[in-house]
């Protein structure tokens, strides 16, 4: 089982990680096109994220670009080709966490964002309200510019497939069996700029099949985000109600801060460790620290996953 990927930066040397989601499609099932897709879609997020920190812009920017290029591609499970919940709806959740000043944002259960990121962060620039849910986060988005969609502008003839497949695995008892692609998605993206700031976001549409108002911990600060300029910017993915339960992303702070504990030691003992020892669904992140080192690792078969610096770009999917 894979453990990691990791990388060192210099201090204050830009670098952008992302995650496109721990269920990735499994090896076997991943034809040439679909590898080229998601590893381009890959690069394009990291590519434009990078842009903005190359030319002095904030990880806050940085982080919000990188994610809402996934949220636009539908390889991913965020934004357009977001994972239908039992009812058939989509119900999306993001967030974003400013690790300079703290100031974060989220929305949970929207249906008409079509960038959910973009209203997470607008929302950090507030943070108070800081967590806005349904029908409340669609119409805060529209009050302040952002331009709603109807909910059939998310799905997908694949997310629509996947949604009668796993209804059909839970008629016939076989949900077990079902790979991690097949039940959920999520996607991230972590950044340190020029000026040493950090910060993170997430967004998803949860698992495939979820019960309508299921709310994960994407848009949990804490739990699935989380960035500190004292220790690290974090995004993850996988079952999120573990991430809820032990509050991962500030359970992998709190580990470096308090127990001087480096990035890769917080993240090992936290994905393999901690995690991988509740059961019951996958783990990922994506991870950078105040130094630029970076890490990814992921418990399960596949994780899609990247990162770029001033004089690399790596992106990959299963362990390659």
């Amino acid at each position: 089982m894979p453990t990691s990927d990791e990388h060192s930066s210099d201090p204050h040397r830009p670098v952008l990680a992302i995650h496109g989601g721990c269920g990735a499609i499994p090896r076997a099932s991943l034809t040439p096109e679909a590898n080229a897709a998601a590893r381009n879609a890959l690069r394009r997020a990291l590519e434009t994220g990078y842009a903005l920190l190359d030319a002095g812009g904030s990880a806050v920017d940085a982080v919000a670009a990188a994610v809402q290029v996934m949220e636009d591609d539908p390889v991913f499970n965020a934004g357009y080709g977001a994972a239908l919940n039992r009812a058939g709806v989509h119900e999306l959740d993001a967030s974003l966490m400013d690790g300079a000043t703290g100031r974060a944002g989220a929305i949970a259960g929207a249906r008409r964002i079509r960038h959910p990121v973009r209203v997470a962060r607008a929302l950090a620039e507030v943070s108070d309200p800081l967590l806005l849910i349904g029908e409340a986060a669609d119409a805060w988005a529209g009050e302040h510019g952002f331009e709603p969609v109807e909910n059939a502008f998310f799905t997908t003839p694949a997310r629509q497939e996947a949604l009668q497949k796993m209804l059909e695995r839970e008629q016939s008892g076989t949900t077990a069996g079902a790979t991690e692609q097949e039940k959920h998605g999520t996607v991230g993206a972590v950044a340190l700029d020029r000026h040493g700031h950090l910060a993170a976001a997430t967004s998803t549409g949860g698992y495939t099949a979820k019960p309508a108002g299921r709310v994960g911990d994407s848009p949990i600060i804490g739990a699935g985000t989380w960035a500190d300029d004292r220790t690290c910017a974090i995004s993850g993915t996988g079952k999120g109600e573990l991430f809820i339960r032990v509050a991962a992303g500030h359970d992998l702070h709190a580990r470096m801060l308090y127990g001087g504990q480096t990035l890769a030691q917080a993240a090992e003992e936290l994905i393999h460790g901690t995690l991988t020892a509740l059961g019951g669904g996958g783990a990922g992140l994506c991870a950078v620290d105040r130094h630029g080192n970076v890490v990814l690792p992921y418990n399960t078969e596949g994780m899609y996953r990247g990162f770029i610096t001033g004089d690399q770009l790596y992106v990959a999917i299963h362990e390659d």
